[in-house]
C-alpha cells in the first residue's frame, strides 16, 4: 500500500479513496519527530475482510482458512522512511522474538518477567482486555470487542518500541484476504525456487525455477515454514522476496498506465487493510512521491541466535538484542542524513561541465559510482566505461586546461587527484581515470545483495541477506 501510494494513485480520487478505507481509532502514536516515518506493518491471520465481513467460502476455501477470531500477528514489518522521502527500509522482525512487554500494556496473564513471544502480543492483549470488559464489565461483546482489538494493537505498538527505540508513527495491518486480493489484482507476482516444493500445510506445491503466482499461490508461498531453514526465518526470506517483487511489479509502466490494474489495486486496499485513523495519506503520497524509484529495501532485524530457550524453557524462541535492533535501524536515519549532505559550492555552475569517468582499475563498477557522485553534485555525465588509454600508475583528472577551476575542483572533490592536461578535450569537459588505489567518494561498493536468478541458500541460523526491490527479477530462494 506505501508504495502504491507514493505513486500518487489516490490524489486525484482521494475523497473517494479515503472514505472507503478502513481504519483503526485509539492508537498512541508518535509525531514523526525523529527524523522519519515509522510504520508498523502487521500481517494477521484474520478469516475477515478489513471492515470486519465475513468471507465468502470460495474465498476461504482459497486462503486455507479456518477460524474467523484468529489474531496472529505472524507478520510483524516496520518500516523506516526518512523524511527527505528517497527511500525506505522494512524490517521484518521474526515472530518468535523474545521480547519484554512494556508495563504500561494492560493484562495479567503475563510471565513474570513480562518476556513473550512477538507474535502473542496483539492477540494475547486483545483476549484479555475482551473478558474483562464483557465478564467484569458486563460490555456488549461486539463492543467489547472493538475496544479489545484497539488494546492489542496498540500493545504491539508498544511493544515494538520497546525493541526498536523507535516511535511508530503509523499502523498498518493487511489480513490474508489482502495477499490474494493485491496480488491479484496487479496480474500476479514473480518469484524463483531453487527447488521445487510440496507442503499441504500450506497448500504449497510448486516448481523450481521462475514462476508468476497469482493470489492464492501467493499466499501459500509466503505462509509455509514446514522445510525451511530456520522455519520462520526461511519464511520471512519468502516474505521479503515477494514484498520486493510486489513492489516491482506495482511500480511497472503495465499497472501504473492500466486503469482497470489501478482501480483492481484501489478496491484490494480497501477492502483488506486497516490504518490508523490520523494518517493523512494523501499528504504521505505527496510527500514520499519519490519512493516510486524503487528505493526500497527488505531486511530482518538483527538476530542474536535463531535457537534460543525461553525464560521458563519451555519454548524455542528467537534471541534478540534490543541495543542491536536499535543501532542498526538509527543507522538508516544517519545514512539518509549523510546523504542529504549540503552540495560544494564550486563558485561556478557544475551542470556546464561534462565529466566522462574511466575505470583503469579491476573493481567493477567503480566508475559508475564515481560518475553517480559527481552527478549528485550537479555535473553532467559524460562517457562512463574502462579507461582505454596508455597504462596508468595512478588516478587522475585530464583537462585542457589544467588552472580552469572545474579541473581543480573535480580533482580535490575526488580526494586531491593530480591534474594532466590534454589539448584534445573540450574547454567544458573534464576526463576522470580511476586506478585501483583511488579512494576517494564513490570507492566503495554498497552492501551485496541477491541479484535476479542468484541462489540464496541459507544455513541453519543465517538471518537472510537485504533484498531491494530495484533489481528487475527476483532472486532464487528456498
Amino acid at each position: 500500500m506505501i508504495v502504491l501510494l507514493s505513486t500518487g494513485l489516490a490524489w486525484q480520487q482521494y475523497d473517494a479513496f479515503a472514505s472507503r478505507l478502513a481504519t483503526a481509532a485509539g492508537l498512541e502514536l508518535g509525531q514523526d519527530a525523529d527524523g522519519a516515518i515509522d510504520i508498523l506493518l502487521v500481517g494477521t491471520d484474520s478469516r475477515t475482510d478489513a471492515h470486519g465481513n465475513a468471507l465468502t467460502q470460495e474465498e476461504r476455501d482459497k486462503l486455507h482458512a479456518g477460524d474467523a477470531d484468529a489474531t496472529n500477528t505472524d507478520t510483524i514489518v516496520l518500516i523506516r522512511v526518512p523524511d527527505n522521502g528517497e527511500s525506505a527500509s522494512a524490517f521484518s522482525i521474526p515472530r518468535d522474538s523474545y521480547v519484554t512487554v512494556p508495563d504500561e500494556v494492560p493484562g495479567d496473564d503475563w510471565p513474570g518477567d513480562r518476556r513473550v513471544k512477538i507474535n502473542s502480543v496483539f492477540g494475547s492483549t486483545r483476549f484479555q482486555e475482551l473478558v474483562r470488559l464483557v465478564e467484569e464489565e458486563g460490555m456488549d461483546r461486539d463492543e467489547a470487542a472493538t475496544i479489545a482489538t484497539a488494546a492489542g494493537r496498540d500493545a504491539l505498538i508498544k511493544t515494538v518500541a520497546e525493541l526498536t527505540g523507535v516511535s511508530v508513527d503509523h499502523y498498518a495491518e493487511i489480513g490474508l484476504l489482502g495477499f490474494l486480493l493485491l496480488t491479484d489484482a496487479i496480474g500476479g507476482v514473480e518469484v524463483c525456487l531453487n527447488n521445487a516444493v510440496y507442503d499441504p500445510l500450506s497448500g504449497a506445491d510448486f516448481p523450481a525455477g521462475r514462476q508468476v503466482l497469482d493470489g492464492a499461490d501467493a499466499l501459500s508461498f509466503v505462509r509455509q515454514r514446514e522445510g525451511l531453514p530456520g522455519m520462520d526465518i526461511g519464511r520471512i526470506h519468502r516474505q521479503q522476496v515477494f514484498m520486493a517483487s510486489l513492489s516491482r511489479r506495482v511500480l511497472s509502466t503495465d499497472v501504473l498506465t492500466s486503469p482497470s490494474k489501478l482501480s483492481e489495486l484501489s478496491s484490494a486496499i480497501q477492502r483488506s487493510v486497516v490504518i490508523d485513523d490520523n494518517w493523512d495519506i494523501l499528504a504521505f503520497a505527496k510527500q514520499f512521491q519519490d519512493l516510486a524509484a524503487g528505493n526500497v529495501q527488505f531486511e530482518t532485524i538483527p538476530v542474536v541466535t535463531t535457537n534460543a530457550w525461553s525464560s521458563d524453557g519451555s519454548q524455542s524462541v528467537v534471541e534478540v538484542d534490543p541495543e542491536e535492533v536499535e543501532a542498526r535501524l538509527a543507522q538508516v536515519l544517519a545514512d539518509s542524513v549523510e546523504q542529504e549532505e549540503p552540495l560544494p559550492d564550486f563558485g561556478f555552475d557544475p551542470s556546464d561541465i561534462t565529466v566522462n569517468v574511466a575505470n583503469a582499475s579491476l573493481l567493477e563498477g567503480l566508475a559508475t559510482r564515481v560518475v553517480d557522485e559527481l552527478t549528485r553534485v550537479g555535473f553532467v555525465e559524460g562517457e562512463v566505461g574502462n579507461w582505454l588509454g596508455k597504462p596508468t600508475m595512478g588516478s587522475k583528472v585530464i583537462t585542457a586546461d589544467t588552472g580552469s577551476d572545474a579541473a581543480r575542483a573535480i580533482a580535490d572533490y575526488l580526494g586531491g587527484l593530480p591534474l594532466e592536461q590534454d589539448l584534445d578535450l573540450r574547454k567544458d569537459q573534464i576526463q576522470v581515470v580511476l586506478t585501483t588505489r583511488y579512494d576517494g567518494p564513490g570507492a566503495a561498493a554498497p552492501p551485496e545483495m541477491p541479484q535476479p536468478d542468484e541462489q540464496v541458500v541459507l544455513a541453519e541460523g543465517d538471518v537472510p541477506p537485504p533484498v531491494s526491490a530495484e533489481h528487475a527479477g527476483p532472486p532464487c530462494v528456498d
